[in-house]
């Protein structure tokens, strides 16, 4: 009796690729496509895509309505975020309360032993590990995952080339339109800018005061939702002649404090939340503190679920609410979020 593996489907190439390799290798499939944010008009285009890849590939699509539980686990966390001047990472909430959360629990219901996605990044039912291709390695927004579905995991193209996979779907007749369709946006529900978005739920623009370290007022701003730690732009200062910086925002005054790019400098790092695929409770490591940024080396310290960060240099611009993640070479053992630097 064959294997059943559950692919996640979005209507795009990865995904459709995905369920094809998976066929080819000799499991059973069938796919999920999974009503997330409430975006007007995306699902009417994208589940059709998605019905039409499974379509091909000879496999049953089944649909899931999570967008109350969207709302609830991602969009409204990501909307407070903002309110309380920190910067969120709705996408590492959403791979691990929706895209794997919800989706091994429907894995079960439907009797599949695996779980399987486009996305890419590698792992051998222990540890995550980053794609090959690091253009697309997708590792960092996969941190917070529970590592004990980790053995139910499958990732056909973290060993492959997103060139090769468009290469792929162009060279087999009925899949050509996918390997020329738009790239999927970072942020799936923001359309433009998080701003645009934020002002249909809360009041964004609210001019308020600028201020230096001692707490002297040098200028004004649009509205501290406007900014992230370590903005140049947006704000004026009186009387600048160089750029200065956003150093920490305060929601309750609709204040920021700015400075010089050295002011941004930091070296200490406290982060909660913490999910590990070892238990480890100190150690020296790489970590990311943001998506496409060199991993830093640092020693780490765990306590009661926070992790306290020593780096080995200087990382500028550390925001509050943002993924720490920590990697050993190519290999993903942990992470948590920022809570102080």
């Amino acid at each position: 009796m064959k294997e059943k593996v559950l692919v996640g489907m979005s209507g795009g190439v990865d995904s459709t690729i995905t369920s094809l390799l998976l066929k080819e290798q000799g499991y059973e499939v069938e796919g999920l496509y999974m009503k997330l944010h409430s975006k007007p008009g995306y699902h009417e285009i994208h589940q059709v895509r998605a019905q039409k890849a499974a379509d091909f590939v000879g496999i049953k699509l089944h649909v899931l309505d999570l967008q109350e539980t969207f709302n609830k686990k991602v969009f409204q966390p990501f909307i407070d975020t903002y309110a309380e001047g920190k910067t969120p990472n709705p996408c590492a909430l959403c791979n691990r309360n929706l895209k794997f959360g919800e989706m091994i629990k429907f894995a079960d219901e439907i009797g599949a032993e695996y779980l399987a996605t486009g996305h890419y990044i590698k792992t051998d039912g222990k540890y995550l590990y980053s794609a090959d291709d690091d253009t697309k390695d997708q590792s960092y927004f996969l941190f917070y995952i529970n590592r004990e579905i980790l053995p139910r995991l499958k990732f056909p193209l973290g060993e492959r080339h997103k060139k090769d996979i468009k290469a792929l779907a162009a060279s087999i007749k009925g899949l050509e339109s996918f390997s020329s369709q738009a790239e999927s946006s970072e942020i799936c529900f923001v359309e433009t800018t998080y701003t645009d978005l934020l002002k249909d739920y809360v009041e964004v623009d609210q001019p308020g005061e600028v201020l230096d370290q001692e707490g002297n007022v040098i200028g004004e701003h649009k509205g501290y939702m406007h900014y992230t730690i370590g903005k140049r732009k947006g704000f004026t200062v009186h009387g600048a002649h160089e750029p200065h910086f956003v150093l920490s925002i305060n929601p309750k005054k609709n204040q920021i404090v700015v400075g010089k790019k050295e002011d941004l400098a930091c070296y200490d790092v406290k982060l909660n939340n913490l999910n590990m695929f070892d238990d480890r409770k100190e150690f020296d490591t790489t970590v990311k503190l943001r998506y496409r940024t060199k991993a830093v080396k640092c020693h780490v310290k765990i306590e009661e679920d926070v992790a306290y960060l020593k780096l080995e240099e200087s990382v500028f611009g550390i925001a509050v609410g943002q993924a720490a993640v920590f990697y050993d070479d190519d290999k993903l053992i942990g992470g948590g979020w920022i809570i102080e630097s």
